[in-house]
């Protein structure tokens, strides 16, 4: 009784925090959830306890209608079942029906509660897939009944972090996988489900022994085993808890028994030692400093065909660093086929011909050889963007590929359907800091759909999930925009700001990291600094990757720049957060004395033309064009509202109005603000301004004196628009496959529970 009450208190005290009403000491906020799961897991037989506990307050929140309440206290709930050693399946099945309970609600209620429902099947038909299918996918565990790899992408901009702050992470990172060989973690999985399948009849500490002392074949031989009865009681219609059990047994004793052959104890001198816990190991976790603007497709395409796979490991860094862009998708095939051309190593240049191919092998006469095309001298070209090419053939042959070729089939037999591509692989790419490593990420995720869209290769392999963890220094930015007027947290952390607006649980658990991260990262040396760094940091990004799973998609825009330099050819570019403009300081003395003149009549600022397409609720077209006198104007694409329209730029325009009074002329800023989704900007009087993207001084432009902005239209759309426009030129509505392809470029950030309305 005193147990369930000391973690009663602590769930309600959880529950307090979700209402606003933040613990006494600031210490704790973040890590209510934290001290939760650490106080269960140093006792894992309480696991029961707190799912009873959980699924009382759900029942109640569902009465009471507290809906905010629901999400937190089920994805608490789940990631205890997960870890927790034996639930009863009475248990289980009041966590399922409350699950089928969340159908008849709104998203995120709805998808959440089924995604859970099918898990719960499939935990209480077999326990411990959960737990086994995580261990499995997390440390990439070779079983081909769950093919599976997952890794953990952390990248961290070095010019926005502090150096302490990048040691500080990579040094945890590297040390949560010092303790985690292949070898402990198929003992884990091992442990967890004979334990989960046979409950308190399970001798833990004689397994424990007897799997210590063996061979690391023969612990891969009994964990194949293991991982293919709790798949096939998964995926079997008839299969049943009792069945599942009766086959676990079979190979818990099998495997006693050769420790028993060893003579290693004597049989049945093993005593219960009731339920024992079973670490949940830390996943695959790599650190990146972003330095490089293709670094993230270069990991991912790493991560698809490792270097230990490929024929030249020591050529392969220099063939993707060389790697260009070829357009080799036929016009047939969507962009959804893999498609690569085919390479021929013939020049065409006469002298590039070996000596055999100069001596035919029958005599030719002297009319064949003047039929013969002659072969001109010219330039070879270099090769090693082919060799990138053949290296992306060979990790097509990997598992998951389609067959290089079909074979010929006999008539009077129906040809075999070709094997779908499956993404065996998810790549977790989690982004530390503040709006300008997101506008990175979003050039480079613009940058790989144009690479996908031209050759497809990570999109039908890989499952690429992006989460997004908010970190400020707390000191001056070297990188902050020269006259940017406020840079304070919420000013670079807009993202997060929004995200926690929409998602309590994301606001409790990652936006809290904020400050925290840089705090533990600066204290000094010290045991109980690495007690709560390595355990803390780590827990609560592995918690976010495993339990994050609701995307918010955010509007990506384009930009098209133009300069006052004709010469010079407009640059394109995309942003997420922000486009800001500011007038241009004047350089030459002639240029400078103009402004004067003009700042004197007309007061500060430029004259500028904006052109827009209102936005309206009927969703029609409405075109405005303003003529007026401004200092600047900025672009925000995140809404200060959870509620509002995410495809939607607010655009705020300081105008400089001229008055006239009896004491002479004045002037005035007045604020304009007006919402749009395709804006255009141009300076009338050719004076230049500069634009400044999602707040980052390493992404501005001078000498503008046009931009246009819209939002950003994903590659494959563009690229199948274009086939089809080609057939159909009076065609102006989408047609054909068109129709169903993603028209916009969407950045999907994972919360826990996207956005509650």
């Amino acid at each position: 009784a005193e147990v369930e009450s000391d973690i009663l208190r602590r769930v309600r005290t959880l529950l307090r925090e979700l209402d606003g009403h933040h613990p006494s000491c600031q210490s704790d906020r973040g890590m209510l959830r934290w001290t939760l799961h650490k106080k269960i897991d140093q006792n894992p037989s309480n696991s029961s306890i707190l799912v009873r506990i959980l699924v009382k307050e759900l029942e109640r929140a569902e009465r009471g209608d507290f809906r905010h309440y629901i999400i937190p206290l089920l994805h608490t709930l789940m990631y205890t079942l997960i870890k927790a050693p034996c639930i009863s399946d009475e248990l289980c099945s009041r966590v399922y029906d409350f699950c089928k309970k969340l159908l008849t609600l709104p998203k995120p209620f709805c998808t959440i509660g089924l995604d859970y429902a099918i898990r719960l099947k499939m935990e209480r038909t077999a326990p411990g897939t959960l737990y086994q299918r995580m261990v499995v996918s997390e440390q990439s565990l070779k079983s081909d009944p769950y093919p599976y790899q997952e890794k953990i992408f952390i990248f961290a901009d070095p010019e926005l972090l502090s150096e302490a702050i990048c040691n500080a992470l990579v040094t945890d990172t590297e040390a949560a996988q010092v303790s985690q060989s292949p070898r402990a973690c198929m003992c884990y999985v091992i442990i967890h489900a004979m334990q989960a399948a046979l409950g308190e009849d399970c001798d833990v500490s004689g397994l424990k022994r007897s799997l210590q002392d063996m061979s690391t074949s023969d612990i891969e031989h009994w964990f194949q085993q293991v991982v293919a009865a709790v798949e096939c009681a998964g995926h079997e219609a008839s299969a049943d808890r009792g069945q599942h059990a009766e086959r676990l047994e079979k190979i818990y004793h099998a495997v006693l028994s050769a420790l028993q052959a060893a003579s290693l104890f004597p049989p049945g001198d093993a005593s219960l030692g009731g339920l024992q816990g079973t670490p949940l190991p830390n996943p695959n976790i790599s650190f990146h400093l972003w330095t490089e603007d293709d670094q993230l497709w270069k990991e991912l395409v790493l991560f698809i065909r490792p270097l230990s796979q490929s024929c030249e490991p020591n050529c392969l860094s220099q063939d993707l660093d060389n790697f260009e862009i070829q357009d080799i998708i036929s016009d047939c095939e969507c962009c959804k086929q893999t498609r690569f051309s085919v390479l021929s190593t013939d020049s065409g240049i006469e002298r590039d011909l070996p000596a055999a191919a100069e001596e035919p092998f029958a005599p030719c006469s002297a009319e064949t050889e003047q039929s013969r095309l002659q072969r001109k001298g010219g330039i070879k070209k270099k090769q090693s963007p082919l060799e990138s090419v053949a290296f992306l053939q060979a990790g097509c042959n990997g598992p998951g590929a389609k067959p290089p070729a079909k074979p010929q089939r006999k008539p009077g037999i129906p040809p075999e359907p070709a094997a779908p591509l499956q993404r065996l692989h998810t790549a977790r790419i989690v982004l530390l800091g503040d709006d300008r490593i997101l506008g990175r990420l979003a050039q480079a995720y613009h940058s790989l759909r144009k690479r996908e869209t031209r050759r497809v290769f990570l999109t039908p392999r890989l499952n690429l999930q992006f989460y997004y963890i908010p970190v400020v220094t707390g000191q001056p930015n070297t990188l902050a925009v020269a006259d940017h007027a406020a840079t304070g947290q919420e000013e670079l952390c807009e993202v997060a700001g929004y995200l926690g607006r929409a998602d309590p649980w994301y606001e409790s658990n990652i936006n809290t990291l904020c400050h925290m991260i840089p705090k533990l990262a600066t204290m000094p040396s010290s045991p109980s600094k690495h007690l709560v760094t390595d355990l803390f940091i780590t827990d609560v990004i592995a918690y976010y990757v495993r339990m994050g799973i609701q995307p918010v998609c955010f509007q990506v825009y384009a930009v098209k720049i133009f300069f006052n330099d004709p010469a010079l050819e407009p640059a394109e570019d995309v942003f997420l957060t922000e486009l800001r403009t500011q007038v241009q300081e004047s350089i030459s003395h002639r240029e400078l004395s103009m402004t004067k003149k003009k700042t004197t009549l007309d007061g500060p600022g430029i004259d500028l033309t904006v052109t827009y397409r209102k936005v309206v609720v009927s969703d029609r077209a409405k075109e405005l064009t303003m003529s007026l006198r401004c200092t600047g104007l900025v672009m925000k694409a995140i809404p200060a509202d959870e509620a509002e329209d995410l495809v939607c730029l607010n655009v705020d325009i300081t105008e400089i109005v001229r008055i006239n009074n009896l004491s002479g002329r004045s002037f005035s800023a007045v604020a304009n603000r007006l919402k749009t989704r395709n804006i255009k900007i141009r300076s009338t009087e050719q004076r230049p301004f500069t634009v400044c993207l999602d707040k980052d001084s390493r992404r501005a432009y001078r000498n503008v004196i046009s931009v246009e902005v819209s939002p950003c239209l994903e590659p494959s759309y563009c690229l199948q628009k274009t086939r089809t426009m080609k057939f159909s030129l009076h065609e102006t509505e989408d047609v054909g496959l068109v129709k169903y392809l993603p028209k916009s470029l969407l950045l999907p950030i994972n919360t826990f529970a996207g956005i509650i309305q």
